[in-house]
C-alpha cells in the first residue's frame, strides 16, 4: 500500500477533471461518490440499515435503490440526511480503505465530494482541494446539469465553504480555466512518488 491522497472540491470546482489528469499519469483512482451509489445497491448490511431507517419504498421490487424517494426523504430534513450519512459513510470509507490497501502504486487517489464533512480525510496522508471562482463554478454546473443559477447557489450553500476546506487541506489546486493545471499537479505527483521511496 502506498500513500493515500484525497481530492475534493465544491460543486463546479472541476475536481473530477483534475482527478482524471492524475489518473492519466497512472495513479489508481477511487471515486467515493460512484462507489457509494454502487454499494447502496449491493451491500447487504447497508441495504438492511436503509430499509430499517427509510422503509420498504427505499428499494424497488428488483432491489435497486429508489433514489428519487430517498432524495425526497432527506432533501428538506437535516436529521434524516444525517441518518443517511451515518449509514453510508462508514461503509464507503472502509471500502475505500480496503481498496487503497490493495494498491501497489506509490500512491492512490480518493475523490470524494464530502471528504472533510465525512471526516474520511483523517484516514489519508494528504488532501488536495480544487477551487475555482464562484461565477466559474456556477456557469460550469448550469452547463453540465442544465439547471438554474439559484439551484446551483442552493447546492453550493449546502457545502462547506472553500475557506474552511482550505484550512484543512494540505494542497490547493486552482482550476479557474485560466491558470495552467499541469504546473500545479506535476510537482505534487513527483513529491508523492518520491515520498513513497524515501
Amino acid at each position: 500500500m502506498g500513500l493515500k491522497i484525497g481530492i475534493t472540491g465544491g460543486i463546479g470546482s472541476g475536481k473530477s477533471y483534475v482527478a482524471k489528469i492524475f489518473k492519466a499519469l497512472g495513479v489508481p483512482f477511487y471515486d467515493a461518490d460512484k462507489e457509494a451509489k454502487a454499494l447502496m445497491d449491493s451491500h447487504l448490511e447497508m441495504k438492511s440499515a436503509l430499509l430499517q431507517e427509510f422503509g420498504p419504498d427505499v428499494y424497488d421490487r428488483l432491489g435497486q435503490l429508489n433514489r428519487g424517494y430517498l432524495a425526497s426523504e432527506v432533501f428538506r430534513d437535516k436529521s434524516r440526511l444525517a441518518k443517511l450519512n451515518a449509514i453510508v459513510h462508514p461503509i464507503v470509507i472502509q471500502h475505500g480503505e480496503d481498496w487503497a490497501f490493495s494498491q501497489t502504486f506509490p500512491y492512490s487517489l480518493k475523490e470524494a465530494a464530502l471528504l472533510f464533512e465525512s471526516e474520511s480525510y483523517k484516514k489519508l496522508d494528504y488532501t488536495i482541494l480544487v477551487i475555482a471562482p464562484l461565477e466559474v463554478r456556477i456557469s460550469r454546473v448550469i452547463q453540465r446539469d442544465n439547471t438554474t443559477r439559484q439551484d446551483v447557489l442552493d447546492r453550493i450553500g449546502k457545502q462547506l465553504p472553500d475557506e474552511e476546506k482550505q484550512a484543512m487541506a494540505d494542497f490547493t489546486i486552482v482550476n479557474d480555466g485560466i491558470t495552467p493545471l499541469l504546473p500545479q499537479l506535476l510537482p505534487l505527483h513527483e513529491r508523492f512518488l518520491e515520498e513513497k521511496y524515501v
